[in-house]
């Protein structure tokens, strides 16, 4: 892999601290994933990972803002959340069908105890990091 350039935040660290015990792995692993996928994708150099609407969110220079996040009113389930003005969740939809659950044209929103497909979703993850290089194609580069 190459070396990604990373901006990271202190805050994001406090949010992390304040998941509960439960869900605190679960967001990691999402942080985790979104990393390596960037680590993973050409033209991607550096990342910052800041707090968005208190979010940890994702920014890369030709990307559209990923963010992650649980919320108390939800317990049960955790999100990946894109730009809703984007194409992003509508192209997830017409690629994967039913392989992630969606809340509108924001999220994949992911249930406590379900396996999430790993190779489907850093492909969605890919696509946001590059969404302005890839916008124009019709299923975003996926």
């Amino acid at each position: 892999m190459r070396r990604l350039a990373l901006k990271i935040n202190p805050k994001v660290k406090e949010v992390f601290e304040n998941y509960p015990n439960t869900i605190r792995p679960k967001m990691q692993f999402l942080k985790k994933l979104v990393i390596e996928t960037a680590e993973e994708t050409e033209g991607i150099d550096e990342m910052e990972i800041t707090l968005k609407w208190g979010e940890p969110s994702f920014v890369t220079k030709n990307g559209s803002t990923l963010r992650i996040d649980w919320k108390e009113k939800t317990p049960n389930q955790y999100a990946m959340y894109f730009q809703c003005t984007s194409r992003l969740v509508d192209t997830f939809r017409l690629i994967f069908d039913h392989k992630f659950r969606y809340e509108g044209k924001r999220a994949i929103v992911f249930q406590l105890h379900e396996k999430i497909p790993i190779l489907e979703l850093k492909k969605c993850i890919k696509a946001s990091l590059r969404y302005h290089n890839v916008k124009h194609e019709m299923t975003l580069g996926i």
